[in-house]
């Protein structure tokens, strides 16, 4: 694939695509109801994200070959982000995701993809948008 995938993605994004805006402590969730060309971002009610035994690390603890306890909660955050995700995907409640996250836990992220996710992924920004205004994300996007 080219790495141009950035560029097409604002022409990729359908009415009804779920935005997932995330980092290692925040999931905010938004709808696309725009038509065509024009994103316009709904709130969506926020997810219950459980880190119960979810983190990359598993059974690690933390020393000095292992993250920190900080970094393992937020990887265990960003791990129940996809449980949640892979659930409403696999449930038929997203048919069209795009997923903005901060660069490590976008990589984090995708550690926890069902196939099913992928299949549905219609794009992915390595960038910390949570806390940003609906209006700033809808611009941001739209110049990626």
């Amino acid at each position: 694939m080219a790495g141009n995938n950035a560029k097409d993605i604002r022409m990729q994004i359908p009415k009804g695509t779920i935005v997932a805006i995330a980092d290692g402590e925040i999931l905010d969730l938004f709808r696309n109801v725009g038509e065509g060309d024009a994103l316009q971002l709904v709130a969506e009610p926020n997810a219950a994200v459980s880190t119960d035994n979810m983190g990359s690390g598993g059974r690690h603890h933390s020393s000095a070959a292992n993250p920190s306890d900080s970094q393992q909660d937020e990887d265990s955050f960003a791990a129940g982000i996809v449980a949640v995700l892979n659930k409403r995907v696999l449930d038929g409640e997203i048919a069209h995701l795009l997923i903005i996250a901060a660069p490590r836990t976008l990589g984090e992220l995708r550690k926890h993809y069902h196939k099913a996710l992928s299949a549905v992924l219609v794009g992915e920004l390595a960038k910390d948008l949570t806390g940003h205004a609906v209006a700033d994300i809808e611009t941001i996007i739209a110049a990626d």
